[in-house]
């Protein structure tokens, strides 16, 4: 008996080297890639932080036998298009697989279409056709509130949400499930589906991005592609980019990527009318001043009485 209190004894004063742990875990590794990939983001990547400092410690109380109950992950991820949900939910699978919270960390990205039937009987076996995929993973179902349609008497989604929550609380240990979208729209599809609320653990509220690091994406988007642009074109770009976000359907840095696009298809353009010399390397990879204000942002902006729908062709 004295035996048995000694060695509880002794196992209480056990040490642990926490640092050992985080950096076996390469959860920095992921960090860094987060901070490489995403301009800005500072609470997110803060609460993306604490989420895996709690895992971490989840996972050493385990080895002291100090069990709690296996912690709820289930996330919701709130904000408007193009501001990094989506990559985020990518490293949060890479971080859930290195603490050994999911066997794969793998992500499946999907959306009613994917999860609903047009049928009677067509959408518990896609619903749990697409689980199956995300099992050892992260399911991550962008727009989910479209799976409630209470205005419609024979739509089929309320059953594949039966389905996820059923899954969501029987599979917690090798499933993690990520909703996205709007903030209001999400927030009327919780209040009802209660369950659903009940189960998610983390809400996570992504901001739009301002001026300045609109341009630092735009910046990386041109480098990742041997892009630059010329001190004249990154004043252009500074004015285009509050004219652009004042515009219907801006989309953060998917705006970003299409207005870049563009540039890059003028700036052909332009080389391929001046064919008649050689061109350099430098003249190969500058966007210049006129492939940004080019755009019909410049002129149509500052329209008054401007249809909306002429922002679906920008």
């Amino acid at each position: 008996m004295l035996d048995a209190i000694a060695k509880g004894a002794a196992a209480q004063d056990e040490l642990v080297d926490l640092q050992a742990e985080f950096e076996a875990s390469n959860i920095d590794e992921v960090m860094d890639k987060l901070d490489r990939e995403l301009v800005g983001l500072k609470p997110i990547k803060t609460r993306i932080r604490e989420i895996a400092a709690l895992l971490l410690v989840d996972r050493l109380r385990r080895k002291f036998g100090l069990t709690s109950g296996a912690p709820t992950l289930h996330m919701n991820f709130t904000g408007n298009p193009g501001t990094g949900k989506t990559t985020v939910a990518l490293r949060m699978a890479e971080i859930l697989h290195r603490l050994g919270y999911v066997r794969e960390g793998h992500m499946v990205a999907v959306t009613r279409d994917d999860l609903v039937g047009q049928y009677v009987g067509h959408t518990a076996p896609k619903t749990r056709e697409v689980i199956k995929r995300a099992m050892g993973g992260v399911l991550f179902i962008d727009e989910a509130y479209y799976l409630y349609k209470p205005e419609n008497e024979r739509d089929y989604g309320q059953e594949s949400i039966e389905i996820l929550l059923q899954c969501m609380e029987n599979n917690r240990d090798d499933l993690v499930v990520i909703l996205a979208g709007y903030k209001n729209k999400m927030d009327r599809f919780f209040d009802s589906n209660p369950g659903m609320r009940s189960r998610i653990a983390h809400h996570l509220d992504f901001p739009d991005y301002g001026v300045s690091e609109l341009k630092s994406i735009a910046e990386i988007m041109l480098a990742e592609q041997n892009y630059r642009l010329s001190e004249a074109a990154a004043k252009a770009l500074e004015e285009y980019l509050p004219i652009r976000m004042r515009l219907p359907h801006f989309s953060n840095a998917r705006s970003v990527r299409n207005g870049l696009d563009r540039a890059r298809l003028r700036q052909a353009n332009r080389l391929f009318a001046s064919r008649d010399r050689a061109l350099t390397k430098t003249d190969l990879i500058t966007i210049e001043e006129s492939d940004i204000r080019g755009s019909r942002v410049f002129a149509e902006g500052k329209l008054e009485g401007e249809p909306e729908t002429k922002a679906l062709t920008r």
